[in-house]
């Protein structure tokens, strides 16, 4: 076992909905300081307001992509151990499909390169199940082939083969973790890149009715933010190397479900609007997560029952927060 402690973290993407909750829990097991680089397309300031005036935290606004940037800021800051976290929002690719794709593998490109050169020691890459695609079959192992079906979810296969590649090739310590759908306070709820949890919750709480693209039968995993942030740091504390390894729950439930318990926690009954399915859109998602357990110790702690009225709290307060 290693530790975070006294370490020099850098967590690209830090000021999103998965990297500010990392970030917290990074400060948490005593590392020595914290660098953020986040060019604040996703992540919001606010997400940092717990974090941001500690004397061991450092935020840049930077993009990950940029080669000469990142390894200017982990020369600066004698960088150990990076978190890749930075990327754009799966709806991104319904209109940017270059940028949803290029930004993944430009990102993973950038800190394979620093990775191989020495400019730090450990990198956790954040990938996404999106790389797998519709389940072929269920629980979806790490085995389970890739068949991305946007340009998002390709970006993130490519990056994961990517990194995989060089940590193979050059003996690097790297390890991909391939977290199922996230959920939690502070997923993005405004606009087209929101989630589907926190985009229900605000049209209700708007006096709107929820949406629903498709049929609703669509299934997905959810993990609640905090198990995937500890999957994330016992993916350094085990010395996992060249590994690719789920986040999930093994739960499927189904959208036109969630949107029901969402309504009912809400007291709303006002009905749904159906819109057209999305092209390319995921028809099922469940994981597996045996080789989580295996070699991380890993199995998520929070029901989603408990989560998601820890979460739907939240966005009600933020809500009222911002019409006071």
């Amino acid at each position: 076992m290693r530790s975070l402690r006294d370490k020099r973290v850098l967590i690209t993407g830090g000021a999103g909905f998965i990297g500010s909750h990392l970030a917290e829990a990074v400060l948490g097991e005593g590392a020595e300081r914290l660098i953020i680089a986040d060019n604040f397309f996703v992540g919001k300031p606010e997400n940092l307001n717990n974090i941001k005036n500690r004397p061991d935290v450092v935020i840049y606004k930077e993009d990950a992509a940029d080669l000469h940037a990142m390894e200017a800021i982990v020369r600066k800051e004698q960088v150990q151990v990076v978190y890749n976290m930075a990327t754009m929002a799966l709806n991104y690719s319904f209109f940017n499909p270059h940028t949803a794709y290029m930004v993944n593998v430009r990102i993973a490109d950038t800190l394979a390169h620093l990775l191989r050169n020495g400019e730090f020691e450990t990198l956790i890459h954040m990938s996404s199940s999106e790389a797998y695609g519709t389940a072929l079959y269920a629980p979806m192992d790490e085995d389970h082939p890739l068949n991305p079906t946007t340009p998002y979810a390709a970006g993130k296969a490519a990056a994961d083969l990517l990194i995989k590649s060089f940590s193979n090739l050059y003996d690097l310590d790297a390890v991909i973790i391939r977290p199922f759908n996230n959920y939690g306070p502070r997923q993005n709820i405004d606009g087209p890149l929101a989630g589907i949890i926190p985009a229900a919750a605000r049209r209700i709480l708007r006096g709107e009715k929820p949406v629903v693209q498709g049929d609703g039968l669509q299934t997905r995993d959810y993990i609640y933010i905090s198990d995937t942030v500890r999957g994330l740091i016992s993916a350094y504390n085990r010395d996992i190397r060249a590994e690719v390894i789920n986040l999930g729950s093994g739960i499927e439930h189904r959208i036109i479900d969630i949107i029901e318990v969402i309504c009912d926690f809400l007291g709303y009954k006002g009905g749904v609007e159906f819109q057209p399915e999305r092209n390319s859109d995921v028809k099922r998602l469940c994981a597996s997560s045996e080789k989580a357990k295996s070699l991380l110790g890993f199995e998520p702690d929070i029901r989603f029952e408990d989560g998601i009225e820890i979460t739907l709290d939240w966005y009600v307060n933020k809500i009222k927060d911002e019409e006071e």
